[in-house]
């Protein structure tokens, strides 16, 4: 009897947008291509690496929610500075390269505010409180604008992280921290109540942890991350469509 061949899993290699993204960000750590400098178009990078159009533009797209590249009103492509302070981390890199989903995204928001808000009941400080509530008036006055209050949406959970003296937890957060500022622009560009009702759950948050009531906080933790998830479904997405295209998509 003929013996049974091995079974071997299958050599895979690295994707080519995949490393058109890391040759072009291996210039710019690099020093040789620098902020405001410009990269050319995707059909000039493609005719460069040798690849179709549509290999550069996935490429391009890893590098767009780094910060590393943006685009002019021609489409025309210049190295830019990443969206929050300092580089985009390798893990937010690796978030954007699996395509991780909105769903994905809601459920580890979910876990990490229930228990960040946990320990920010027990742990904030008066200083602490203080830095929220000045957020809150930051957010009221920007409330028409969109970008304004999904960024300053961004630094309120970054400070209720602070007062939760957990800087496991604080860490735990970074990665998808652009992914969630960004779908919340999206939401607030859309769902005209949106930002009045993010103020809300904001101040809410405040006044649980002022009081050190735990019932509370995690009520309107629920109600916060579930709202975002609605409000997400109201400006016409999928849930299971990569988040970082349909940013992109509707930027």
């Amino acid at each position: 009897m003929a013996q049974a061949l091995a079974k071997f899993t299958r050599i895979s290699s690295t994707p080519a947008y995949r490393m058109v993204a890391e040759a072009i960000e291996r210039d710019i750590l690099a020093g040789r291509l620098r902020d405001g400098e410009p990269l050319g178009t995707e059909a000039e990078l493609a005719t460069q690496f040798g690849v179709n159009r549509s290999t550069v533009r996935e490429g391009i797209r890893l590098l767009e929610h780094g910060g590393l590249i943006r685009r002019d009103s021609s489409r025309r492509l210049w190295i830019g500075v990443p969206h929050t302070d300092g580089l985009a981390t390798r893990m937010s890199r690796a978030l954007v390269l699996h395509e991780v989903s909105f769903r994905e995204l809601y459920e580890a928001a979910m876990a990490l505010q229930l228990a960040t808000i946990d320990a920010a009941v027990e742990h904030a400080t008066v200083s602490e409180l203080a830095a929220l509530e000045r957020n809150i008036d930051d957010t009221e006055r920007v409330l028409p604008d969109p970008a304004a209050v999904a960024k300053l949406d961004g630094e309120f959970h970054t400070l209720v992280g602070k007062a939760s003296h957990n800087r496991v937890l604080q860490l735990a957060r970074e990665p998808s921290e652009l992914l969630v500022v960004s779908s919340t622009e999206l939401i607030l560009r859309k769902v005209k109540v949106g930002a009045a009702r993010l103020l809300q759950a904001h101040r809410m948050y405040v006044e649980a942890i002022r009081r050190r009531d735990k019932d509370a906080a995690r009520l309107w933790v629920r109600r916060h991350v579930n709202d975002w998830r609605k409000g997400f479904e109201r400006a016409g997405n999928d849930l299971d469509q990569p988040i970082d295209r349909i940013y992109l998509q509707n930027g």
